[in-house]
């Protein structure tokens, strides 16, 4: 906690560059990880879109990101994470990490993996949307963002501990695979 956003540019869908701390400017910003062909990220997929449209307009931007592996995931290629953005009705731009180097920076290690910074741009919230994975049986509530967004906006901690994210792995190019 307290790190500082790390300073990323990237391409979105259409190879339009996009600033991650101009992005944020003065106001807060969630980073999501994620992955079109992920069952972690399907399952909340449509329910993330909810919470986050439940802070528009707000000084919250949201952006997600794609890493993974194209070659080996080609779901995960634009036109598949085009049509996940369309599908889970986002209406928050998706971006690509081709090389895999934000996604290094960040310390991802799933999809999907939250990044919540504040008015600071220091990381406020790492953890899980909710306690609900696939098959589990728990609701899916997004209840863990949701709380760690309503702090951040109202200037106030997180409260601790952070439940960690659960998910697919990373789908790493074979030079970048963790040692």
């Amino acid at each position: 906690m307290g790190t500082p956003l790390p300073d990323f540019t990237l391409p979105d869908l259409d190879d339009n560059l996009v600033d991650l701390a101009r992005l944020r400017g003065d106001g807060a910003l969630l980073v999501v990880f994620a992955a079109n062909h992920c069952p972690y990220v399907i399952h909340l997929e449509s329910a993330l879109g909810s919470v986050v449209d439940e802070f528009a307009g707000r000084p919250l931007a949201t952006v997600a990101i794609s890493s993974n592996d194209v070659d080996a995931y080609p779901a995960d290629d634009v036109d598949g994470i085009r049509d996940q953005q369309s599908r889970a009705g986002w209406h928050f731009q998706y971006l690509v990490d081709s090389d895999q180097s934000a996604a290094q920076a960040f310390g991802a290690a799933c999809t999907p993996d939250f990044f919540l910074y504040g008015f600071d741009g220091r990381l406020a919230y790492r953890g899980a949307f909710d306690r609900s994975t696939p098959g589990n049986g728990r609701p899916l509530t997004g209840d863990a963002l949701r709380t760690a967004i309503g702090a951040v906006l109202a200037g106030a901690p997180v409260p601790e501990p952070h439940q960690p994210s659960m998910g697919c792995s990373i789908k790493w190019l074979p030079e970048n695979e963790p040692a």
